[in-house]
């Protein structure tokens, strides 16, 4: 089955339904990564509605308990999750899911990822280790997935097989580039996902 978004609506105002439409079919994407990924960023720059988000400003209460090295200047965090709304067509809603980075609150994760298609891992490549736990708690849930290099200005950039090897990831597992301010970027990011989804599927049916 081909997925194509071929247009992602602009935002609408806060109360726009979040719900499914009536006789539309709705699955849930994760949106995983570090603190200071671009997580929160990709959800409100993809979404057709105006994303739920869950950011609070960072108080000295975190002070030796968060550990932020390279995104020291940012004063928001999640707390919970980011949620937006992507209509592929008329029958099929995605919903994306945000996780928080901070790991104090990975144990919310046990209900985000409950019931989830596929997730997006959003890597930043000045602090590529950050991920490395990440990653292997999908592998250990299963949880099929793509990774997303967010295209920071001053980020070093590196060959794709130079990244897959620093994140020993399986040669099946796709590696893309995506800018999370930007909406066609993050679009084909989705896209990513939902095309490695089908191969799957279409491998499992013909095993």
């Amino acid at each position: 089955m081909d997925y194509a978004i071929s247009e992602v609506p602009a935002a609408g105002p806060r109360g726009t339904d979040m719900l499914l439409p009536h006789g539309a079919r709705g699955v849930k994407v994760v949106i995983v990564g570090g603190f200071g990924v671009g997580k929160t960023t990709m959800v409100g720059a993809v979404s057709e509605i105006s994303p739920l988000t869950t950011e609070e400003t960072m108080t000295q209460a975190g002070i030796g308990i968060d550990q932020n090295p390279g995104a020291e200047g940012k004063k928001t965090t999640t707390v919970a999750m980011d949620f937006g709304r992507i209509s592929i067509n008329e029958e099929l809603i995605l919903y994306l899911f945000g996780t928080p980075g901070q790991e104090r609150f990975w144990f919310l994760w046990n209900g985000i990822f409950e019931g989830a298609l596929g997730a997006v891992v959003l890597v930043d490549t000045r602090r590529i280790e950050v991920c490395f736990e990440i990653i292997t708690r999908l592998e250990d849930r299963r949880v099929p997935f793509v990774v997303a290099v967010n295209s920071f200005p001053e980020a070093p950039q590196h060959p794709m097989s130079v990244l897959r090897t620093a994140l020993d990831l399986n040669e099946s597992v796709p590696i893309v580039t995506c800018d999370a301010r930007d909406r066609a970027s993050c679009r084909d990011a989705l896209l990513s996902l939902m095309g490695y989804l089908c191969t799957l599927a279409a491998a499992q049916e013909s095993a």
